[in-house]
Formats: C-alpha cells, sequence, structure tokens
C-alpha cells in the first residue's frame, strides 16, 4: 500500500517538473523564461516574466491556466485510485488468510440412553391410596336429644280471650237514623213564565211512590191560544213550558198547512210509576218522574182531529205532522214517535231527560 503511494507521488513530482522546463506551448523555457511565474494549486494567482507584452501575456496565460486545472484534475483521479486501491487490499489479504470451508457439517454425537426422561405412570400403575381410619364414636353426653313433638292435644290450644268487662259495653243508640234529604228545586221562575206564556195550572202535593215521584207537579189544563189537554197533564213545570212552547208553534202550523186553529191536543200518559215501554224489569220511565208526556193526537176548529201515525200518505196531514215533530226536536231532550220503534208507533213521546254533555235523542 505504502509503496503504490510513494510511486503516485514521484509520477506526480515528474510530470509538475516536466511541464514547469516547457514554455506555454509546450516548449522548453529559455534561460531566465519562467523565473516570475508562480502558480499554487487551485490557480489563484499567476505572475509571467516581466519581458513579454500585453498582448503576448494573455494568451499564454489562459493556455497555462488551461493546462493547471488538467493536472489539478490528474491528480485528483490518481489520489481516487490510490484510496479504493487501499480500501481493497485487506478485503484481498482477509480472503488469503481464511481456510477454505469444510465440504460437510459433522454431526451432533447421539444422546446417551441415561438422559432420556422416563415416561409419566399410567392411572393403572399409581398405586392406591391407604384407607383413611374411621373417626372415633361420639359420647353420648355430647349427642343433643331430639326435638321434642308438638303438643296436639287439649292443652295445646289457645286459650279464650277474657270475657269483656259490662262496664266497657256500648249501649245501643237511641238517636234516629240520618235519612238523606235534598230540597226540592225552586221552580217559582218557571211558573212565572208558564203564566206568561198563557197556561192555565195549578200546584198538586207531593207525589212520593218508592222510587217514583215528584216534590212539585202541576196539574196544566190549557195552553196558550186556548189550546185544551185532554185529559189534563201532570207534569213538573220545566216540562210543562216545554210543552207550552210547542203548542205555540203548533198553533202557527195548523194555520198555514191545514188552514184551521189547533183547539186541543189529546194527551195519553204524563206521570205514571212504570218502566220503560211498559216493561217491569226495564229502568224506570221518565213518566214515573212527571218529566214526560205522550201526544196521541190534535183537535182543530171546523176541522176532523187527526191521530198520531193516521193519514200519513195524505200530503197536508203527514206535512203537519212532520212539522210539529221537527219543532218538538227544538224544546224537549227526547222525541220519539212513529219509524222510532213499534212501541211509539201511535204517539208521540216527549220527555226532558238529562244526558251527558247535553246530548239529546230525536228519533
Amino acid at each position: 500500500m505504502k509503496a503504490a503511494l510513494a510511486r503516485i507521488s514521484v509520477s506526480a513530482r515528474q510530470n509538475d517538473d516536466s511541464r514547469r522546463s516547457r514554455g506555454p506551448l509546450g516548449s522548453p523555457l529559455l534561460e531566465g523564461e519562467g523565473q516570475g511565474e508562480v502558480c499554487d494549486l487551485f490557480g489563484e494567482s499567476t505572475h509571467l516574466s516581466p519581458t513579454l507584452s500585453f498582448q503576448e501575456r494573455e494568451p499564454i496565460a489562459q493556455i497555462g491556466e488551461s493546462r493547471r486545472w488538467r493536472g489539478t484534475v490528474r491528480i485528483l483521479a490518481l489520489c481516487l485510485a490510490a484510496g479504493v486501491a487501499a480500501l481493497s487490499l485487506p478485503a484481498l489479504a482477509a480472503e488469503e488468510k481464511s481456510p477454505p470451508p469444510p465440504a460437510s457439517m459433522p454431526e451432533p454425537p447421539a444422546r446417551p440412553a441415561e438422559l432420556k426422561p422416563e415416561p409419566a405412570p399410567t392411572p393403572a400403575t399409581v398405586p392406591p391410596l391407604p384407607d383413611a381410619p374411621a373417626p372415633p364414636e361420639r359420647p353420648a353426653e355430647l349427642t343433643p336429644p331430639p326435638p321434642a313433638a308438638p303438643e296436639t292435644g287439649p292443652a295445646a290450644e289457645m286459650p279464650p280471650p277474657p270475657p269483656r268487662p259490662a262496664d266497657l259495653s256500648t249501649p245501643p243508640s237511641t238517636s234516629p237514623a240520618l235519612t238523606l234529604t235534598v230540597a226540592p228545586l225552586d221552580d217559582t221562575a218557571c211558573r212565572k213564565r208558564l203564566e206568561r206564556l198563557g197556561a192555565t195550572f195549578e200546584a198538586l202535593p207531593p207525589i212520593s211512590n218508592g222510587q217514583c215521584g215528584a216534590e212539585k207537579p202541576l196539574k196544566l189544563t190549557r195552553l196558550s191560544g186556548d189550546v185544551a189537554l185532554t185529559p189534563p197533564a201532570t207534569l213538573v213545570c220545566n216540562t210543562a213550558e216545554a210543552l207550552a212552547r210547542l203548542a205555540t208553534e203548533a198553533q202557527e202550523a195548523s194555520e198555514r198547512i191545514l188552514k184551521a186553529p189547533l183547539r186541543s191536543l189529546s194527551i195519553g200518559t204524563s206521570y205514571e210509576c212504570r218502566g220503560q215501554n211498559h216493561d217491569p224489569e226495564a229502568k224506570l220511565s221518565e213518566h214515573s218522574f212527571a218529566n214526560g208526556v205522550d201526544i196521541m193526537g190534535y183537535g182543530f176548529d171546523g176541522r176532523a182531529p187527526i191521530k198520531v201515525g193516521a193519514g200519513l200518505d195524505d200530503a197536508p196531514e203527514a206535512t203537519f205532522q212532520a212539522a210539529i215533530r221537527a219543532k218538538a226536536c227544538g224544546f224537549f231532550r227526547t222525541v220519539l214517535g212513529p219509524g222510532s220503534d213499534a212501541a211509539h208507533g201511535n204517539h208521540l213521546h216527549l220527555d226532558e231527560r238529562e244526558r251527558n254533555a247535553g246530548h239529546r235523542l230525536c228519533q
């Protein structure tokens, strides 16, 4: 390695001496030429002979600069080649010193038999455990007695409580039982309205018949316009007022449709203690409270009477009955008649039964 570097250094010095002994164009320098030329390795400064003119020195300086760069490149290339050779020499020396690998690796020796583990014993070869000794018997004095059986004879029953002292007994009450009483409605204002409508009536004593009855019934005999009730009707005041207002509308319909004045109303039932539709098992009818009335027919002056449900094929009579029925739905909460059901095929039932939310039944 060191010998190679020495050869490279000597060759470089010889080349440098040869270049310095020649002129700018490769000719040998004359005596005294080139004595003032100084050039470093990188060409930072150049001094030429002062004997040359400026025009002669400029091309010569350019040629010398180019040759100096080429010499520098050759020196760098030689150094790089020397470094590569220096790095490769140890590897070549190591290859020469390392012995060649053997043809095949030897196998390890066999394991001795005494080092092999013994197989674990199977359950069949496990020796049985010796029987555990039985515990000693428990002494009799430490054994608890059995629980006593519950007594089932007469002595096991609970004794009766002692009798209550006589002085603590509550004597029976002699005060009368409380009774629920409801004050009857004040119908004074209703009676005044009924009088202004031109109705004729009289007060009756209270009616009490089991669950049926009325506190202040009225006997209504005549309505406004001299319309008689045959027979008179026993009604409470609010039902009598509704019937009086209906009679006023009926008189107007009679004059307009039949050209005859209305003179009477035929009454079938007013107060009667019974079930609905005469069924004793049914709910009590509004007739049981003097709150309903049945109209069976109409009487006129100068004209034959009309029965409810009859003459429906005749135009004037059918129109008159339909008008009365429609007006009745505006005064009564319940209106039933022919066509509603079989029980009301021959009369017009009117009542003031109260229902939830003011509902009315008009059929």
